[in-house]
């Protein structure tokens, strides 16, 4: 279901540092914007001064208005910082969306159902779910949204050696196989009270990632309070290269959907939400649930 809003300010946050041209495509949207919607609003450019730096100024911007649109220029990672920053203002009217200027832009590419502008213009928004991540006991329990996947074993390992290396295609390439013939598994306590271990976990609320690999069949950000789960458990390494080729070529078919996930870390793990790679430490409760309609959104 959606809406028609009308906003009385759009907040366009954005990397001047980005290595995806996101100062000029931040001022190519605010000019865009400024011809094409056909009603008097406030459009302001709001770079960032520092890692995490989006979060508070999305969490400002939401806590200014009601009819407030919030646009990312940016990847994954920095779409996650906006995200948390409006749903840590609890302003449920605040709207988001991302324009694509990032390295990774798996959430862009499989939700965009028109171009950004007109999207704006036209004012049709929707709602989305997100994943709501908690790690820690009752007491110091720390939260945070995930509005594509929460990934858990090789999505991190990977992610972390491809920034340590060069960019281009054939160093990533070997970033990639050399990380991955170094790679060991991890193991968890379920919330069954089982010990398992696996090569790859990941938690997803879009069908794809990593630019070509299909996890499940399910429709993109669907609404339906329920997300992916998409388990590699511990094999040969030549199984999980196979696995892995499949998701490439052809996509791993229908995955079980859950609306929550729970877990404990028995060591260290790192994680990859949105692109951004994190870690939890050992003997940490975890808990992935359903955020429903959590988000309102457009494009």
């Amino acid at each position: 279901m959606s809406t028609v809003r009308t906003f009385d300010s759009i907040v366009v946050i954005f990397n001047p540092n980005s290595t995806g041209d996101a100062p000029r495509l931040a001022e190519e949207l605010q000019a865009a914007l400024a011809d094409l919607v056909p009603y008097t609003v406030d459009i302001s450019l709001r770079p960032t001064a520092h890692a995490g730096h989006a979060v508070e100024l999305a969490r400002e911007a939401a806590n200014g208005g009601n009819n407030v649109l919030i646009v990312s220029v940016s990847g994954d990672g920095g779409y996650n910082e906006v995200v948390n920053g409006v749903m840590q203002a609890g302003n449920p009217n605040a709207v988001c969306a991302v324009k694509a200027a990032g390295n990774a832009n798996d959430h862009r590419r499989t939700t965009r159902t028109q171009p950004l502008e007109a999207a704006i213009a036209g004012g049709k928004v929707r709602r989305i779910d997100l994943l709501k991540m908690t790690t820690g006991g009752s007491e110091n329990a720390a939260t945070e949204y995930a509005h594509s996947y929460i990934g858990f074993g090789l999505t991190p390992v990977m992610a972390i050696d491809l920034e340590k290396g060069s960019k281009g295609a054939y160093k990533e390439m070997f970033s990639v196989m050399r990380t991955f013939s170094k790679f060991k598994p991890f193991e968890i306590r379920l919330e069954n009270g089982k010990r398992r271990k696996f090569d790859s976990l990941v938690l997803a609320n879009i069908a794809q990632m990593a630019k070509y690999a299909t996890l499940s069949e399910a429709d993109a950000a669907a609404a339906d309070g329920k997300f992916e789960v998409v388990i590699f458990p511990h094999r040969s390494k030549l199984r999980v290269l196979l696995t892995a080729l499949r998701a490439t070529i052809q996509g791993l078919g229908d995955q079980p959907s859950v609306s929550s996930y729970r877990f404990t870390t028995l060591k260290p793990i790192p994680y990859q939400i949105d692109g951004e790679v994190k870690s939890v430490d050992a003997h940490t409760p975890v808990t992935v649930t359903c955020a429903p309609a959590a988000l309102a959104t457009l494009g």
